[in-house]
C-alpha cells in the first residue's frame, strides 16, 4: 500500500511528525533491500545466449548480472531481452557448458557500468573489462568514476573548433584541412591503407594523448599496430582499447564507449586529444548482434533503427567539450565500407553526421600512390574557415584540374582526344602530374601543412611561366 503524506495528517497526526514518519519508512525499505536475487537459468540456446527466470523485475536490459554460485567468480553475463516470465543474457567472455550453473544472481543494486581512469592508464594496451593486454602489471585506477554511458555535451556550451591543425599526411593538409576538434571519418574497403593512414596520423599529428580503439580487429593486427605502426614513442602518448573479433559484442560495444570517455576525461582536463576509432562499422555490427536479440526487428540492411541512434549518440560525443573546460578532441573514425559501396547504411549515416570524409580508393591504391586518398570526393566542411582566402583558392583551382582529368580519362585512354582541342584538358593534363606527385608520400615521411601550400602554389607558378 502506497502511504501517502496526506493521508498520516488526516489520522491526526501533524505535519512535520508524518514526514518523518516517511523519512524513517524509507530508509528503512532502503536497508532491507536485498543484496543478492537468486534466478535459475536453463542452458544455453542454439545462439549462444543463456535463457534466465525468476529475476522479474530487476532483469533489465543492460543490467550485468553472474551466473553460477554466489560464493564463485561465475559467468558474468549482461542481459539482452526482457520479458515477465524470463529473460536472456548474453556472457561477456568466452563460455561453455560445463561452466554453466543453473543458478543465476544480481547484485543490488546495478548500476550504469563506469571507469576510474587514472592518468597512469597512457601508454597502456587494455580491454573492455580493463585488463592489460600488453603484459603489464594491473591497471591503476582513479578516485572519481565515470559512467561509460555518457551523454554530449549541450551544443548552446560547446566550445567552437579552433584553428587548424598539422596532421603531417599532405592530401589532408591539403584537400580536407583539418581544424581543432574536428570529427573526420575515413571511409575505405578491407584492405585499402586504413592502418597506416592512422598510423601516419599518430606519427605526425600534434596532440597532448592520443586515444585509439581497435574495435573488431583480428588478434594478430593489435599487436601489429601497437609494436609496429605506433611503437614505444608514440605508446608512450595513448591509451588502446582494444576489442578483437573473437570476443562477445557487449564487450566490442563497451571497447567503444570506453574509449570515448577516456578522450572525454583528458580534454576536459585541459589537453589536446587525438581520438583514433577502427572501425565504426565493426561497433555498428556489434550493436546490432545486441539489439536484434532484444528483440527489435531489422530494418535496413539488417541493421535495427536504435543501431543508428545509438550512432549518433557515440559520435556527437566527439568534438570539443564544454567552454569551461577548454581541451579539444579532434577525432578520425575508421569505416569499413562493404563491397566499396559508399551508400550502405554504416557509412551514409556517419557521413552524414561527421564534419568531413576522407576517400580511400582501391584503384588508386592499386597503382601504387600512398596513401591512396581520393582527393576529389575527399572534403572537409570547415576547412575554408581555418585556411586563407588565397589558400582556399589554391585548393578550388586544383579540385577543378583534377576533376577534368578525371572526366576525360576515358576519352585519353581510348585515343579519342588530341591535343590542343581544349585548352583547359590540355592545362589538366599537365598539371595533374605534378599534383599527384606532390600527394605521395611515404609512412614516416613528416609534413608540414605550411610547406604543403607552398609546394602547390609553386607547381601553378611555374605552369604560368611555361605559358
Amino acid at each position: 500500500m502506497e502511504l501517502k503524506l496526506p493521508q498520516l495528517w488526516g489520522a491526526g497526526m501533524r505535519p512535520q511528525k508524518a514526514a518523518d514518519l516517511l523519512r524513517t519508512i524509507q530508509a528503512l525499505a532502503g536497508a532491507l533491500a536485498p543484496s543478492v536475487i537468486s534466478g535459475r537459468s536453463s542452458g544455453f540456446d542454439r545462439a549462444g545466449y543463456i535463457k534466465i527466470s525468476g529475476l522479474h523485475p530487476f532483469a533489465l536490459t543492460r543490467k550485468r548480472l553472474t551466473i553460477g554460485d554466489p560464493s564463485g567468480p561465475g559467468l558474468i553475463s549482461e542481459i539482452v531481452e526482457q520479458g515477465r516470465s524470463f529473460a536472456r543474457a548474453l556472457p561477456l567472455g568466452g563460455s561453455n557448458a560445463t561452466e554453466l550453473s543453473s543458478d543465476a544472481f544480481i547484485r543490488f543494486p546495478t548500476t550504469v557500468p563506469s571507469i576510474r581512469i587514472s592518468d597512469q592508464w597512457i601508454g597502456r594496451v587494455f580491454d573492455a573489462l580493463l585488463q592489460p593486454l600488453d603484459g603489464g602489471g594491473a591497471m591503476q585506477c582513479g578516485d572519481t568514476a565515470y559512467p561509460i554511458h555518457a551523454s554530449p555535451p549541450v551544443p548552446g556550451q560547446r566550445e567552437a573548433l579552433g584553428s587548424r591543425i598539422e596532421t603531417g599526411v599532405r592530401a589532408i593538409n591539403l584537400f580536407a584541412t583539418c581544424r581543432k576538434g574536428q570529427r573526420l571519418g575515413i571511409f575505405a574497403g578491407s584492405g585499402v591503407g586504413k592502418s597506416s593512414l592512422l598510423s601516419m596520423l599518430l606519427r605526425h599529428s600534434t596532440y597532448d594523448v592520443a586515444v585509439v580503439a581497435l574495435i573488431g580487429e583480428r588478434g594478430r593486427e593489435v599487436r601489429d599496430f601497437v609494436e609496429g605502426h605506433m611503437g614505444k614513442d608514440r605508446l608512450r602518448k595513448a591509451c588502446v582499447v582494444a576489442a578483437t573479433s573473437d570476443v562477445s559484442p557487449i564487450l566490442q560495444r563497451d571497447a567503444a564507449y570506453i574509449a570515448l570517455t577516456l578522450a572525454e576525461f583528458f580534454r576536459d582536463q585541459g589537453r589536446s586529444v587525438l581520438l583514433l576509432f577502427d572501425s565504426i562499422t565493426r561497433f555498428c555490427l556489434a550493436l546490432r548482434e545486441t539489439i536484434l536479440n532484444s528483440g527489435q526487428p531489422p530494418a535496413s540492411r539488417g541493421y535495427p533503427p536504435t543501431v543508428f541512434s545509438e550512432l549518433a549518440k557515440l559520435l556527437e560525443r566527439a568534438g570539443p567539450g564544454p567552454t569551461r573546460l577548454g581541451g579539444s578532441m579532434t577525432a578520425f573514425f575508421n569505416v569499413l565500407v562493404e563491397g566499396d559501396d559508399l551508400t550502405e547504411p554504416v557509412a551514409d549515416s556517419v557521413r552524414g553526421i561527421l564534419d568531413g570524409h576522407i576517400i580511400l580508393d582501391r584503384q588508386i591504391s592499386e597503382a601504387g600512390r600512398y596513401p591512396p586518398i581520393d582527393v576529389i570526393r575527399s572534403l572537409s566542411r570547415n576547412a575554408s574557415e581555418g585556411n586563407s582566402y588565397h589558400e582556399n583558392a589554391l585548393i578550388r583551382r586544383a579540385r577543378e584540374i583534377l576533376q577534368t582529368r578525371s572526366a576525360v580519362q576515358e576519352l585519353i585512354h581510348l585515343g579519342a582526344y588530341r591535343k590542343g582541342a581544349d585548352p583547359q584538358i590540355d592545362l589538366a593534363l599537365m598539371v595533374s602530374p605534378l599534383i599527384e606527385e606532390l600527394l605521395v608520400q611515404a609512412v614516416d615521411e613528416p609534413s608540414c601543412i605550411v610547406d604543403d601550400f607552398l609546394r602547390l602554389e609553386e607547381i601553378f607558378s611555374s605552369i604560368n611561366r611555361s605559358f
